[in-house]
């Protein structure tokens, strides 16, 4: 099945993705949000397929500057929901690719705690999860 993404779906898509990590980095605040960054920022460039493609692309177009972790997750929960949305519509299997890559890059982001993640990067994983289950 080919698939047909406009700039706009592939902007919605890197927003997604990056805006998981930045939300993970931002809930990390106590503890090493740029090595949270980092390592859920490679997880995310290690991506294959249509969405490794994607994520790949060197673009700045991502705008995620908010001024509160509120206000990014007001942008980025709902990017994962309508990311999710498009690529079940015109590829189940690049949904499911896409969902995955953002779930290794969050748990990526949340590994960067020996004794396991904060209360605060749990919590955000789960409203990660469900914005992308949400679709």
């Amino acid at each position: 099945m080919s698939i047909t993404l406009t700039d706009q779906d592939k902007l919605t898509l890197r927003t997604a993705a990056y805006g998981a990590v930045t939300l993970m980095s931002a809930a990390d605040a106590a503890g090493s949000p740029h090595k949270a960054a980092t390592e859920g920022s490679i997880a995310l460039s290690s991506a294959t397929g249509l969405v490794g493609h994607v994520l790949a692309a060197k673009t700045r177009d991502i705008k995620l500057d908010g001024k509160s972790v509120a206000a990014i997750a007001d942008h980025v929960l709902p990017a994962l929901t309508a990311a999710m949305s498009l690529l079940k519509q015109q590829d189940p299997a690049e949904a499911d690719n896409f969902r995955n890559t953002v779930i290794v890059a969050v748990e990526a982001a949340a590994r960067t705690h020996q004794a396991g993640p904060s209360p605060t990067m749990a919590d955000m994983t789960r409203k990660i999860t469900a914005a992308l289950d949400a679709a």
